[in-house]
């Protein structure tokens, strides 16, 4: 799909069969591409989507008696009360899910995982030795909308979420799956409590995300990136590996390795202490007078 100008190199560079596209975008076309002209791509898009895989809910079943008997459990996991796993569901050795948690249809867990109560996982793929807290949500359907403000048509979420082996993820935080392709915590990352993190985010390895912080659909952080507490993003940008986002902080663009950020819109930090530091100065210069 090509919906925007921005997309007219993406589209000449293409080796899709068909593609939907705005008019305007004709002469970018290859001509082994079929091209679905359309004033609204998104629409027919979601119209596509919505046809091939239309929205089935189905519940899980509660696990009683010896978990191990089951064929999609490794020895020594344990169970907890009140767990409801899904169908085609595979946990590894030494997994503990705790109580009232609830395990979606296909989602796969690794060794040495610790899941604590009332949580919920949903089109995932969990690595080995993760660490999830209470009242996590995992899977959840990405925010995505077309017709903003009218209809408020939701735009399919078929992605998946990918946590990567040793990651930690604090209570009551939210994890969205991504739209088409998957929402991914990379090795290592640490999650604290209250984080939402949108759909088609990409978190790097060995991250530090702090309480209250919200990443907007489509944001890529890179490694060992740190962000202060109730740091925000507004989506579609990137922060460089190595960077320090303070807290609070809004990111509204792409930053390159090795940024240290602050305030909102979020800038380096050193002009933001001498954007500050002026400020001051003509404060105290008005009080004198």
């Amino acid at each position: 799909m090509a919906a925007n100008a921005r997309y007219a190199d993406d589209l000449r560079r293409t080796h899709a069969g068909a593609a939907i596209i705005l008019p305007a975008l004709r002469e970018a076309v290859p001509d082994n591409l079929i091209a679905i002209e359309a004033a609204r791509p998104h629409e027919i898009f979601a119209d596509i989507l919505d046809s091939l895989y239309p929205t089935v809910r189905q519940p899980g079943r509660s696990i009683t008696g010896d978990p191990v008997q089951s064929p999609l459990l490794e020895a020594d996991t344990v169970i907890g009360a009140g767990v409801v796993i899904g169908d085609n569901v595979e946990i590894g050795r030494g997994t503990v899910i705790g109580a009232n948690t609830v395990i979606g249809n296909g989602v796969t867990i690794g060794r040495n995982c610790y899941i604590a109560t009332n949580t919920s996982i949903d089109c995932a793929h969990i690595g080995n030795d993760v660490v999830i807290h209470s009242g996590v949500r995992i899977g959840t359907e990405g925010f995505g909308w077309l017709d903003f403000g009218r209809t408020n048509r939701k735009v399919p979420q078929l992605g998946r979420v990918i946590v990567q082996d040793r990651v930690e993820i604090g209570a009551n935080s939210t994890i969205d799956r991504g739209a088409l392709g998957d929402t991914v915590l990379g090795e290592g990352t640490k999650i604290d409590n209250l984080v939402q993190i949108g759909h088609n985010c990409r978190i790097g390895r060995n991250c530090l995300i702090a309480a209250m912080s919200g990443l907007s659909g489509s944001t890529i952080v890179g490694d060992g990136v740190l962000m202060g507490g109730g740091v925000g993003t507004s989506g579609h940008l990137n922060i460089g590996s190595g960077s320090v986002v303070h807290g609070r902080a809004a990111v509204t663009k792409d930053w390159p390795p090795g940024s240290k950020l602050a305030g909102a819109p979020a800038q380096d930090i050193r002009d933001f202490w001498r954007e500050l530091a002026t400020v001051r100065k003509l404060t105290k210069g008005e009080q004198g007078k």
